[in-house]
């Protein structure tokens, strides 16, 4: 609601009042909508200073390292709660009680099949194509399957379309893997946990049994928790301006994958591995972070410091504790993660690092859980993409759920040409 005015004036001239709300939390926001009629717009690339919407799904303030779903803290929901409880959580706006989860969990356990033609469409992929190319093309066609289930103005049907995104992606991922590898497809099992179960659709095959490390299986779940939502980052406004036109929800889920797939989003913990393969050996650690502190050097370290988050990555603290956990667990002797170990603790030490505020973020130690895991670089996206799925569902659906939605339509600042004059083709 509107708490105050704020008056904009331009050499002197008053041009416009302009409320300014004020949210339950952040900072206040100056409504603008009103400018266009005095003829002005903003100019925001980026929309650093820009609230494209009303949410109340989660709350950033990277400057205090603070990230909310629905007003539960990031830590206690990683630590306390499983990844569908966390989904339960975003897409209704409370913690489920013990019946609800149970209930919420048995509809997204029987909705993980994915129809059998849908299996044949991996077939019209090059094995060696990206796993990213995959996911978006299938998850796209899944629109196909429930063409008589898409009206986006019932909820009933958005929460089941909700139901089988969730429920599914864990299985095309999979089937992304196995095809980009040769091996035969792997079907879900409605005995395992969610966890349980992507890790058991990417590496059992039918020749032998395939047992789930408890410790991986919960070190999957907090990756899953720890990639669920992140508020209006690139790809779920991808996904709400698709929405807003009323694309299915398949599609717009589809456009959000193909927004995470940029290098500068979701590409992040795959870049961090890059870096470690760059440096390649333990020896060369320190003449590499001396590069880093060298201005004049183009090497950057990646996987230190966060864009929001100003002091900490509220996430990487669990997800420092799970990595190791999952170190020790596998007792594996790679030197890549020897030259992760030593610069982390070169970041945690070094006053440089210190200074700038260069943590490790939650790229860093997700890139590191996965390889050890034994995750092939290419599918790390894939599976942020898998967790972000309920965040972005979750927009999608609050959404479509608010009165007075319009179409997204940003406005620009023209600097072209204008008036010329055109000469037909035989003149030119």
């Amino acid at each position: 609601m509107a708490e105050s005015k704020a008056t904009l004036s331009i050499d002197g001239k008053q041009i416009a009042e302009l409320p300014v709300l004020e949210g339950t939390a952040g900072n206040p926001v100056i409504d603008i909508r009103t400018l266009g009629g005095a003829g002005y717009f903003t100019y925001d690339p980026g929309f650093l200073a820009t609230a494209s919407c009303e949410s109340a799904i989660t709350f950033i303030d990277g400057g205090k390292g603070v990230l909310q779903h629905r007003g539960y803290a990031i830590d206690d929901l990683a630590k306390e709660a499983d990844y569908l409880e966390v989904c339960y959580t975003l897409l209704n706006g409370e913690l489920p009680t013990e019946a609800q989860y149970n209930e919420f969990k048995e509809i997204i356990t029987n909705h993980t099949m994915v129809h059998e033609k849908l299996a044949h469409f991996f077939q019209g992929f090059l094995p060696d194509a990206h796993p990213m190319a995959m996911v978006c093309g299938v998850v796209g066609a899944l629109s196909s399957f429930y063409h008589s289930d898409l009206d986006i103005n019932d909820r009933v049907q958005r929460m089941r379309s909700a139901h089988r995104l969730i429920a599914k992606m864990p299985t095309i991922a999979a089937m992304a893997y196995k095809y980009s590898i040769g091996q035969p497809f792997v079907y879900p099992r409605n005995d395992l946990t969610y966890a349980e179960n992507f890790l058991h659709m990417l590496f059992s095959v039918p020749a032998e049994e395939y047992k789930v490390s408890p410790t991986l299986a919960r070190a999957m779940d907090r990756i899953f928790t720890l990639h669920a939502d992140h508020e209006q980052n690139a790809s779920t406004s991808t996904v709400r301006l698709a929405g807003s036109s009323g694309a299915n929800p398949y599609a717009c889920i589809a456009a959000g994958v193909a927004s995470l797939w940029g290098p500068a989003h979701g590409g992040a913990n795959e870049a961090c591995l890059n870096m470690l393969e760059e440096i390649g050996d333990l020896s060369r650690v320190d003449e590499f972070v001396a590069r880093a502190k060298d201005k004049n050097d183009s090497f950057r370290l990646m996987g230190f410091g966060h864009r929001v988050y100003k002091n900490f990555d509220p996430r990487a603290t669990v997800m420092r504790d799970t990595c190791h956990e999952v170190l020790n667990e596998l007792g594996i002797k790679d030197p890549l993660l020897d030259v992760a170990m030593a610069l982390e603790k070169v970041a945690l030490e070094d006053p440089y690092f210190i200074e700038k505020k260069l943590y490790p973020n939650v790229d860093f130690y997700s890139g590191i859980i996965l390889k050890a895991i034994g995750i092939p670089t290419n599918m790390f996206t894939v599976i942020f993409a898998m967790s972000r799925t309920v965040g972005w569902i979750s927009h999608w659906d609050e959404m479509l759920g608010q009165p007075g939605q319009k179409i997204g339509r940003p406005r620009q600042n023209y600097v072209g040409e204008i008036n010329r004059e055109f000469k037909p083709l035989a003149e030119r």
